[in-house]
């Protein structure tokens, strides 16, 4: 029966207003039952459902209004797109049928499904595509959907189709955003890994934040390091952190390829369990009394080389996903650069004090402690002669006197070249004043400075600390290897120079031998006054005494 003229201004309001209230809604699965449940109540339908396409075309929900849950739940499996929704999903123009089982297309029903005879089906559509269909069942009072149901219906799918269109756009933007979000929280991640890393040589250091940064971004609440041994088949555990266990397993110690540590060290690949308890022969009972559902273990690898393995645990049944795994194996590959490049640092370290200890005891050995040596011996044969030989005891004393004081000369010298010297704020002159006083202080012997007047405030500071440490080196050779007498110290500047010569009448030495005579020194006088742009001569012949002579820029190079 069609409506009268009264009857349908009064369905069109009312389909207005509920059409109103649709597109305020962005939530897509309340919008749908929104647009299911005004459809019934437009039409006057018993049952009404809504299908939405994917992008693929294939029908994506599927929301039902009529049935009770009891209803749904004994139906054997929701529809898959076959049948008359199938040829809906294929038409452009509404399918209005007295009763659906005639149509050619129509397969029935699975079992347990309510009966339904009378059928309105309308497309959801916007200017180039399908988004869904509308499907009324079960006409109230009625054998079949009248034409006026029908373009109540069509007016409702075009307020639908914008609605759905809105409520699809909000979900991709929040999936972007999420998106967003997550790429961030690695960003920030990978960033906080790359601070550490690049900020720190300390082993423990770089262990400890970077499985801190891990454990956070995770959300996990317990995590450990196990490092590959020198041996190269014995893993360690190295740190733990987190509740409940101190340790995930009974062991600290695993040998590659047993237990799961063991086994991702041999394989170098990620794992994960989600079942603790098959681990059984290591795992701590605590663990699995805590709670702790799932571990991950990635490994830490610096290009080819193994340096340990990584553990996170959670109380969480989220699994772990593929972009978990994905940051984990990349946070795994620069921790393990990180670690490897600390242990180089270490025993760089350890190797320069072993040199170092070398050095000294060899200097001490050769030159201080042997001449206390002689001195002793000078005092016990002047003891066995003091009764005999005065004169020839009291000779012997002098010649011990003037050894222990050459000694103690030695010692402040030696002392001299030990000390780190830092120029501070007291300007080059006067930092090169406190070198001549304090050398004349510790040897004994004469040294001159001349310089200019001004206190050369104008040059660099790196100019100025690389002419104060080649002249702190040059003194303590004077010292330590040239036996000088008298040493010169000199600055003066030219118009774009700053030079100063060192001048003393010690032994002297072979330029062509001055690395094996007097060390590294020379070679850091070098290194210092080419790496600011200058230039260092050293002349010197053998009982004749040494020059140096050096030149840097006034002015900073670019």
């Amino acid at each position: 029966m069609l409506l009268t003229r009264e009857q349908l201004q009064q369905r069109l309001f009312a389909l207005h207003r509920a059409s109103l209230e649709l597109v305020k809604d962005v939530s897509l699965e309340t919008l749908l039952e929104r647009i299911a449940s005004t459809a019934c109540e437009q039409a006057d339908a018993r049952y009404a459902a809504l299908g939405v396409l994917g992008d693929d075309g294939k029908l994506k929900k599927f929301i039902s209004v009529g049935m009770t849950d009891n209803q749904i739940k004994r139906i054997a499996h929701p529809p898959v797109g076959k049948g008359l929704i199938g040829e809906l999903m294929d038409s452009e123009t509404p399918i209005r049928m007295p009763v659906l089982q005639e149509h050619p297309r129509s397969v029935g029903f699975p079992e347990h499904h309510p009966r339904m005879v009378s059928l309105l089906g309308v497309p959801i559509r916007t200017a180039d595509k399908q988004l869904g269909q509308i499907y009324l069942t079960e006409k109230i009072d009625a054998t079949e959907f009248t034409s006026d149901d029908e373009m109540i219906i069509q007016m409702l799918a075009a307020y639908a189709a914008t609605a759905i269109s809105n409520a699809l756009l909000y979900e991709k933007m929040k999936e972007r955003d999420v998106a967003l979000t997550r790429r961030n929280v690695d960003m920030s991640l990978l960033n906080g890994i790359a601070s550490t890393l690049t900020s720190s040589l300390e082993l423990d250091e770089i262990l400890n934040k970077t499985l801190g940064l891990v454990m956070n971004y995770m959300k996990v609440e317990a995590g450990e390091i196990f490092l590959l041994e020198e041996d190269k088949s014995t893993l360690r555990m190295v740190l733990h952190r987190g509740q409940a266990a101190e340790a995930f397993w009974r062991r600290n110690t695993f040998n590659v390829g047993y237990g799961y540590p063991g086994m991702v060290a041999k394989s170098r690949q990620p794992m994960v369990s989600t079942q603790l308890g098959s681990d059984s022969n290591f795992l701590r009972d605590a663990v699995v009394e805590a709670g702790f559902q799932q571990i991950a273990c990635i490994p830490l690898l610096s290009g080819e080389n193994l340096m340990g393995v990584m553990s996170v645990a959670t109380r969480g049944t989220d699994p772990f996903d593929e972009r978990n795994i994905q940051m984990l194996t990349a946070v795994g590959a620069w921790a393990g650069l990180s670690i490897e490049n600390a242990r180089l640092h270490s025993n760089a370290r350890r190797l320069a004090v072993l040199e170092e200890r070398d050095r000294i005891g060899m200097d001490l050995h050769d030159g201080i402690i042997q001449s206390i040596y002689g001195v002793g011996l000078a005092l016990e044969g002047a003891k066995l002669t003091m009764n005999e030989d005065t004169e020839a005891a009291k000779e012997r004393i002098h010649h011990a006197i003037d050894g222990l004081n050459q000694a103690i000369r030695d010692i402040r010298s030696y002392i001299l070249d030990l000390r780190p010297r830092q120029l501070g704020s007291e300007g080059l002159l006067n930092g090169i004043k406190r070198l001549v006083a304090e050398y004349r202080a510790n040897t004994f012997s004469e040294v001159h400075f001349t310089g200019p007047d001004s206190d050369l405030k104008d040059l660099p500071q790196t100019q100025s600390l690389t002419l104060f440490h080649i002249c702190q080196e040059s003194l303590a050779n004077a010292a330590k290897h040239a036996k000088a007498k008298n040493v010169q110290v000199a600055i003066w500047t030219t118009d774009d120079r700053a030079l100063m010569e060192i001048r003393d009448d010690g032994k002297g030495f072979d330029l062509d031998n001055m690395h094996t005579s007097i060390g590294h020194g020379l070679a850091n006088m070098q290194t210092r006054a080419h790496a600011v742009g200058g230039d260092i001569d050293i002349s010197s012949v053998s009982g004749e005494g040494t020059t140096i002579l050096v030149w840097v820029p006034r002015a900073i190079k670019t």
